[in-house]
């Protein structure tokens, strides 16, 4: 399974539009992971043209994005369990507070920081994937790609 992975993509600011290029790398994909700060549900509809989307509700959300969206969420995908998360917490401390968050999965999907990272963290496997529209923190923009099959593998990409 081959899933695109964005978070914090703040629509309509700093941009207008999510970048062409996010719709290009994820033209291929099973599954569309979006973790918060979205700004504009119309975001979510969009990457719906590509392929299903889970999401979930970031800290710049307003009340109508809060509303439909939940604060985190588990996914079965395949032989996987997914958590994901925005996460609100200071970025020295944030991948100790967001593992407390979950129970028994393989991976946790999470934003807010805007740096993206793959990587173990303590005993979990960790993902952020950046932001495609602000770089706020992070040395460039970005999205990543994730296959799930005998293993995870992630690739985060720079657009």
């Amino acid at each position: 399974m081959k899933i695109g992975v964005l978070s914090d993509t703040h629509v309509p600011v700093p941009h207008h539009h999510l970048p062409a290029k996010v719709f290009e790398l994820f033209q291929d994909v099973d599954l569309i992971l979006h973790a918060g700060d979205i700004t504009e549900l119309a975001v979510l509809d969009e990457l719906r043209s590509l392929a299903p989307v889970e999401a979930v509700a970031g800290n710049m959300d307003g009340p109508a994005e809060q509303q439909r969206l939940p604060q985190k969420k588990v996914l079965q995908l395949g032989k996987y369990h997914v958590g994901l998360i925005h996460g609100k917490y200071k970025i020295d401390i944030q991948r100790d507070m967001i593992r407390k968050e979950f129970d028994k999965v393989d991976l946790i999907v999470y934003g807010h920081s805007h740096q993206p990272f793959f990587g173990k963290h303590g005993d979990m496997l960790f993902l952020n994937p950046g932001s495609p529209t602000d770089k706020v923190h992070a040395p460039y923009n970005s999205v990543a790609i994730v296959t799930l099959g005998d293993d995870i593998r992630a690739e985060i990409i720079q657009i």
